[in-house]
């Protein structure tokens, strides 16, 4: 499988944004930036209404970590940025810091597939305070994306049930790194393929399609456009049928469907990308039935996304492969995650760690303090709850605490295992994880949906899945936010 260094260059450590990079120099002037300090990278609401996000992005964070360090053309550029004074941003000293400084974090993080929710980490990074700073924007670029677009394929995925469901978002996709990304991202979120051809190559992910309505249009007559493409190729025909009389069309692809069949081939289906998609696959699923194609497929596109796949098959629509485009690759029902990162924990000059909360009239945006875990509670095999914890303290799985509120304790549900999500990636800069198979994610994160209950994997969720503090935890977050308040 490609690396991002392969992707596009052996540098991406300017990948971020500037304040990052004169937050580092600021640490260094003032003798900080080797402290050892923790961030977290989390999210604080489930995307699209849903129960749940899938986390996704991993792999090519970990290429990106990997290959952290500053080329030459990069320190020269940085040398060259000049303040509001005309003189240098930086010191050349800083830069020659950049130069020699390797990779130092450890990095903590859940497993491609894993079914995550809100402020519950899917990264921690640990290690000099300088380098965790760099990393807050690339790894939000990385994974915000491509964990919103593996949900919202997840969620297509739930509603297609057994049928298959192509990404078809290239054209429509957010640049060239979006197109590839959003492929790679809907993959792991259960789609069988892609029309993206690069995608295909770089990341291993099977590859379809077949003619646009310009083939037809090239052509004198549609039989002839579709007589061409079958003699050209036999084994891949899925007709486009609505470049003129949809009906009419799929009545001539079942013509060149006996004559593909007849000179010992199979036609794979018709493909429907406009109208009343309903009523047109019930149309021509009884067209193909009565010419003796019950096996053809009946192949639909134009602008699908969840819930209208949803509401097609509610109406009974005979469709058996989905080619879903822009409102996959773009997330166009939610542009963004809204992941965040933040610090949550640096030693002092003792060695101790210093917890830091971030304080907001928001309770949704107070950030939880220590060196975090999330710890998933089963019973007979199946997901009740998360509870985070602080790994450096003793954990009392009494009672949990909701995120986003200070006085509701519920109790912790009945359980007889557990597994702790975030594992080791990185350690001292080096990496330690194996690097999985996309076809491996995919299959972990279908295996793991199945677990939870139904009720979260519906479109729209009334009840959330339990996630919350354990006791030391919260009290340690409430001492915190009262010796923040009272400026101590």
């Amino acid at each position: 499988m490609n690396s991002l260094a392969t992707l596009y260059r052996p540098s991406l450590a300017l990948l971020t944004d500037l304040y990052q990079i004169t937050m580092a120099y600021g640490y260094w002037q003032s003798g900080t930036a080797e402290r050892e300090a923790v961030f977290h990278l989390f999210f604080r609401k489930n995307p699209f209404g849903g129960g749940y996000a899938l986390a996704a992005g991993l792999e090519p964070a970990m290429d990106l970590m990997e290959n952290f360090a500053f080329s030459e053309d990069d320190l020269a550029y940085l040398a060259g940025l000049r303040g509001n004074d005309g003189a240098p941003l930086f010191d050349p000293a800083f830069i020659d810091f950049l130069r020699a400084a390797e990779f130092a974090c450890d990095v903590d993080a859940m497993p491609e597939g894993t079914p995550a929710f809100p402020h519950e980490p899917l990264l921690r990074i640990k290690g000099p305070l300088w380098q965790c700073q760099l990393l807050e924007t690339p790894l939000l670029t990385v994974i915000n994306f491509q964990t919103l677009v593996a949900t919202k394929a997840s969620r297509i995925m739930q509603v297609a049930g057994n049928d298959t469901v192509l990404e078809f978002g290239l054209r429509r996709a957010q640049g060239i790194d979006g197109g590839l990304s959003a492929s790679r991202a809907a993959y792991v979120g259960g789609v069988h393929a892609t029309s993206n051809v690069l995608a295909g190559k770089l990341y291993d992910i099977p590859v379809r399609g077949t003619h646009a309505h310009s083939w037809v249009m090239a052509h004198d007559t549609e039989m002839e456009a579709f007589a061409a493409y079958a003699r050209a190729m036999p084994n891949n025909c899925v007709f486009l049928v609505d470049t003129y009389d949809t009906l009419e069309g799929v009545r001539k692809a079942a013509e060149m469907g006996r004559r593909l069949r007849e000179l010992g081939h199979e036609m794979i289906g018709v493909r429907l990308d406009s109208g009343d998609l309903a009523e047109l696959s019930i149309q021509a699923r009884k067209i193909l039935d009565v010419a003796g194609l019950p096996e053809v497929k009946i192949v639909a596109s134009n602008d699908l996304n969840d819930h209208s796949i949803a509401d097609l098959k509610a109406r009974g629509a005979q469709i058996a492969i989905w080619g879903v485009g822009t409102k996959l690759a773009t997330s166009y029902d939610q542009p963004a995650l809204g992941g965040v990162y933040k610090l949550s924990a640096i030693r002092d000059a003792g060695g101790s760690w210093e917890y830091k909360v971030k304080l907001s009239e928001q309770l949704i945006k107070v950030s939880n303090p220590g060196v975090l875990q999330v710890r998933r509670l089963f019973r007979e095999g199946r997901p009740v709850a998360d509870l985070l914890y602080n790994e450096e303290m003793d954990v009392k799985s009494e009672k949990l605490m909701n995120p986003v509120e200070r006085d509701r304790w519920l109790p912790l549900p009945t359980h007889d295992a557990h597994t702790d999500l975030l594992r080791p990636v990185f350690r001292n800069g080096k990496l330690v994880a194996a690097r999985p198979s996309l076809d491996h994610i995919r299959n972990a994160g279908k295996t793991w949906l199945q677990q939870f209950p139904e009720a979260i994997r519906q479109l729209t969720v009334e009840t959330a899945f339990l996630v919350g503090l354990e006791e030391n935890l919260h009290a340690l977050k409430l001492r915190l936010i009262n010796a923040a308040r009272h400026g101590q």
